[in-house]
């Protein structure tokens, strides 16, 4: 979607869809399904744990950064990072009015 096209569109609507992109990709999956299961901020296991190159990993970490679904932390020379509970939550919110408007239709559809 080009800049221009966005400003067509709700922010709620915009927000939904930069949280469904950030969600788009299996590896981005991976990454938090193993922050969740670790609890806690990781500084390096990722590559080992996911099993893709550094640089992708960056790039998966950038994205779901920029969302706000995980929080980076410097210390010392590396990067820490976990999730962003309180934005986790957020999205959770904003994908379940989306994903809940199926409940206020009845299905009258051919």
């Amino acid at each position: 979607m080009g800049v221009t096209k966005t400003e067509k569109f709700t922010e709620k609507q915009n927000q939904v869809a930069r949280m469904a992109k950030a969600l788009a990709h299996p590896a981005r999956i991976a990454i938090l399904e193993y922050l969740f299961s670790i609890d806690s901020c990781v500084c390096g296991d990722i590559v080992s744990k996911i099993g893709l190159a550094q640089p992708t990993i960056s790039q998966h970490l950038k994205e779901l950064k920029t969302v706000g679904l995980i929080k980076g932390n410097v210390e010392g020379t590396s990067v820490c990072y976990c999730i962003h509970h309180d934005n986790w939550l957020l999205m959770k919110n904003t994908l379940s009015t989306i994903l809940d408007l199926d409940t206020r239709h009845i299905d009258n559809c051919c």
